[in-house]
């Protein structure tokens, strides 16, 4: 007995020990899935660069055409705002189909599906981009109609008109990406995002100063330069042994698919333009203020501070988006509802990082955009709101992501619509106009949308059934249904 009792007592202490570790490790996985967190960690740092990389590709054309003069960097950046809006945003949002479409297919191991919704996507964004292209023939006169220096509007016009063969690509571009990263294969996109913007450096310096081109000269590069990116990653697509069940070559069977890939493309299209069209709309009411030229290079610095943490934030709307995706395409809602909470609470951190960052070196940042020191001090007033904006806007870009995952992009069109332009627009014209609150009274109105949106989002994704989007059932029918 006595033996035992010694033996016992030896035990407790490990045992205590142990049991102790045990328990930290537990409390641990409460906080925070380590193995889900690395994995979404490791997906979107690669997406973080690759959208940079590609947002970066027209900015540094109207860089390079701002330095030609004040009216060339005027037009430039008139066209390159007027582009994203009109364009460049609505071919990210067509894409966004084949995160719900690839992603579920992906998961459900239908792999040969992949290439043909990519087949039927790149059809859609082409008849899309002829339309837009259409358009863009038409910008001056749309420009002098809505109030824009007529100079100015000429010289966008020019600009446009040679950034046409970019929307092209661009839209291309976006499907491909959607197609890898349902795969988790990204990257390669770090590298054929990155590569050709490098390359665009030399291209648009060439054109711009060592041809006639001049000012035409940077848009031009742009679309080469896109081009040459879209190039790269369909070369790799079709000869990587990577993708040799997901890509079985060109079927005129995407055809049939194309009816399919509407009906979550186009509310994608308009989820993601609604959200564009309020941040501009706030850079045009600026425009109607008492001191409209501070007040609208205010809001200026503001929306542009905003779309840089954005492309941050993406980065993990993406990874949602796909882990949600696949694992709602393998049946397994409760593992898609846990990558989800995963993806939250990095955004929580991330947003923690963006906020301290903008309190502790806001001057640092606005000195960036103005050496005025009264613009620098208006921004600083304007910094706890912008963060604000910044955190909230993260948190609803993780549930769109979701929501695009599980293909309810219809319901946050409807949710888009009301927060912004039945709550977050009006308020911002009240307390701007009304209340004479002015550059913070639209920014609250902004923060007011963005919040309903973002409480919207969270009842859909708690309240509504996790289910997959029936891809084999019913894919000879070109219907969709939830299963």
């Amino acid at each position: 007995m006595a033996s035992d009792t010694s033996l016992d007592a030896a035990l407790l202490p490990e045992t205590s020990d142990r049991q102790e570790e045990n328990t930290k490790r537990s409390c641990w996985r409460k906080v925070l899935d380590v193995e889900e967190a690395k994995k979404q960690v490791l997906f979107a740092l690669p997406m973080i660069l690759t959208n940079v990389f590609y947002y970066a590709f027209t900015l540094v054309s109207v860089m390079f055409a701002g330095h030609l003069g004040e009216l060339e960097l005027a037009g430039a950046t008139l066209a390159n705002s007027w582009a994203t809006v009109t364009g460049f945003a609505f071919m990210i949002g067509l894409s966004g189909a084949l995160e719900t479409l690839c992603g579920q297919g992906f998961g459900a191991k239908i792999y040969k599906m992949l290439g043909i919704y990519l087949q039927a996507s790149c059809i859609i964004s082409c008849l899309f981009s002829i339309i837009i292209s259409i358009f863009w023939f038409y910008t001056e006169p749309i420009l002098i109609l809505l109030h824009q220096e007529p100079a100015i509007a000429k010289t966008a016009d020019l600009y446009i008109k040679y950034l046409i063969p970019a929307v092209f690509a661009f839209g291309f571009i976006q499907n491909v990406l959607r197609f890898l990263q349902t795969q988790s294969i990204v990257m390669p996109l770090v590298l054929f995002s990155g590569l050709p913007l490098a390359l665009h450096f030399g291209i648009v310096y060439t054109f711009v100063n060592w041809t006639s081109l001049g000012f035409k000269g940077a848009s031009l590069a742009a679309s080469v330069s896109l081009w040459i990116s879209f190039l790269f990653l369909a070369i790799y697509v079709v000869w990587s042994k990577k993708f040799e069940h997901t890509w079985e070559g060109f079927s005129s069977e995407s055809f049939r698919y194309i009816v399919t890939d509407l009906r979550l493309a186009l509310p994608s299209a308009a989820m993601v333009c609604l959200e564009y069209w309020a941040f501009e709309l706030l850079v045009l009411l600026a425009g109607l203020m008492p001191n409209s030229a501070i007040t609208t290079s205010l809001i200026a610095m503001c929306v542009n501070t905003e779309a840089i943490a954005f492309n941050f934030t993406y980065g993990l709307s993406a990874a949602a988006s796909t882990r949600v995706s696949n694992e709602l395409g393998a049946g397994k809602p409760d593992r898609a509802k846990n990558a989800m909470a995963v993806t939250l609470k990095l955004a929580v951190l991330l947003a923690l990082v963006a906020v301290l960052a903008l309190v502790f070196g806001h001057n640092i940042w606005a000195g960036f955009f103005t050496d005025s020191s009264s613009m620098v001090k208006e921004f600083a007033s304007m910094t706890p709101f912008l963060a604000m904006s910044i955190a909230v806007d993260g948190f609803q870009n993780v549930l769109s992501g979701v929501a695009r995952g599980c293909g309810w992009q219809h319901l946050v069109v409807v949710t888009n619509l009301a927060a912004f332009y039945a709550i977050g627009m009006p308020i911002a014209a009240l307390l701007g106009f009304k209340f004479k609150f002015y550059a913070k009274g639209l920014w609250i109105g902004l923060i007011c949308g963005l919040s309903s949106q973002f409480a919207a989002l969270l009842l859909i994704t708690f309240h509504r059934r996790w289910t997959k989007i029936n891809i084999s059932a019913e894919r000879d029918q070109g219907t969709l249904r939830s299963v």
